[in-house]
């Protein structure tokens, strides 16, 4: 334990560099903590705040634009991947695109304090083309507001911080052995929510093939686009039902409870069209199955979309 104490008062913008920059890169890894025990370790070692601050900007600045050149690449692939990577439910691609289409690139000023946020908007920016110079102005400053109030809540809290660390410190490899248990329960909770989550959106899901094979011989069901309103800027499947992202929980489809119901998203595991099929099959509705690929299968399909 005393080794690590004496890494973090040595090499403390190494260590926040380090640690921030695997965080944004996806890994389950938080970096805040490390910033707040920086800020408080601030007046036992000789580093510069304005440095520290600086590096951690850096690494994130890294890290973000890794993944803002991948979403500009290589599209929403890259937005499904980095759900997966950062074990964060995988309706947060949709949750991200509501907020970046309401608020735009200035939503990068607060991405960093929102729970999922964070992970997914650096890439959406990228797939939406947010010009470069947009991306990186608000990205800076918004990481130099995250990382700046974390380094402030350190040393204003440093002597109850030191504290604590002196106590770590005096355990020994039991102080250690405590913080790497701590960071173990981190990640399995983000892991088993994630699975919980999945668990919860288990049901039938509808083909492709099987839903054109409907439409074709005229029992056509109702196709419904719970996309957030960017992605449904793309196209959507013809004669589909375009819901409002506030409608999204109350939305109540006017037509028979023993109708077919399909809905479509274009998130990983069809998570958002999952989440309003339970809510419909918990108001009545009988035949209601989510498409499996989403709107991504349809057109992998070579089938047709309408603007």
């Amino acid at each position: 334990m005393h080794t690590l104490f004496h890494l973090i008062e040595q090499f403390g913008i190494a260590v926040v560099f380090a640690n921030v920059l695997v965080e944004q890169l996806g890994a389950p890894v938080p970096a805040y903590p490390t910033l707040v025990i920086a800020g408080a370790l601030l007046s036992r070692a000789e580093h510069s705040p304005v440095l520290m601050l600086a590096g951690a900007v850096m690494a994130a600045q890294l890290a973000d634009l890794v993944w803002y050149w991948a979403g500009k690449r290589l599209g929403r692939k890259a937005l499904s991947t980095l759900c997966r990577i950062s074990l964060s439910p995988d309706s947060c691609v949709r949750q991200t695109e509501s907020l970046y289409a309401r608020w735009g690139a200035p939503s990068l000023l607060v991405a960093k304090f929102v729970p999922g946020f964070a992970t997914v908007a650096n890439a959406l920016a990228g797939t939406l083309a947010t010009p470069l110079r947009s991306f990186i102005l608000y990205n800076i400053v918004g990481t130099a507001i995250w990382a700046g109030s974390a380094m402030l809540l350190g040393s204003l809290f440093s002597t109850a911080i030191d504290d604590l660390l002196n106590t770590l410190e005096l355990l020994g490899k039991y102080g250690a052995l405590l913080l790497l248990s701590a960071l173990a329960v981190y990640v399995l909770h983000k892991w088993w929510q994630r699975e919980s989550f999945l668990r919860a959106l288990r049901m039938a899901r509808i083909s492709v093939d099987e839903l054109q094979h409907l439409q074709q011989r005229g029992a056509a069901p109702l196709i419904i686009d719970v996309r957030s309103s960017i992605a449904q800027g793309g196209g959507r499947i013809p004669g589909a039902t375009v819901i409002n992202s506030g409608d999204l929980e109350s939305y109540t489809p006017d037509v028979s409870h023993n109708a077919e119901i399909v809905l479509y998203c274009a998130c990983p595991n069809e998570a958002s069209a999952a989440l309003v099929a339970k809510q419909l099959i918990e108001k009545g509705f009988k035949h209601v199955r989510p498409l499996a690929g989403g709107i991504d299968a349809w057109i992998a399909a070579g089938l047709a979309i309408e603007t």
